[in-house]
């Protein structure tokens, strides 16, 4: 089928528009959830101050409590100032899946030069 051109205006019939798609759109964060998200980095930073200045650095725990605190200060600064949570989800996974391969590589890297540690010391 060939398209008609209008003999008075030399042009072929209007194209149709495509149907406008509402873009999905996310509550932007308002001030006071900036508020509370800096509250909660603060919190967590007292802490972190707190561990190290305590009896608390002596543990063995010590090391892994400020590297899960500071785990969690980074995912929160990456999720509401970044606004990687309210970004679209293959983004969301292009950041978190390398995130999450390094981690489970620096935690694994750990576990196994803590134990070779222990080996050498007891024996």
């Amino acid at each position: 089928m060939a398209h008609e051109i209008d003999p008075t205006t030399g042009h072929g019939p209007p194209l149709k528009e495509p149907p406008e798609t509402p873009a999905e759109e996310h509550p932007h964060p308002t001030w006071k959830t900036y508020l509370k998200v800096a509250l909660i980095l603060t919190i967590i930073t007292v802490v972190e101050v707190w561990v190290y200045y305590t009896p608390f650095v002596e543990s063995k725990l010590f090391v892994p409590s400020l590297l899960i605190m500071s785990a969690a200060k980074f995912a929160i600064v990456v999720m509401f100032y970044m606004h990687l949570k309210y970004d679209h989800p293959l983004f969301r996974a292009l950041f978190t899946g390398p995130l999450i391969i390094a981690a489970l590589t620096l935690a694994s890297l750990l576990f196994l030069f803590g134990k070779v540690a222990v080996r050498l010391q007891g024996g």
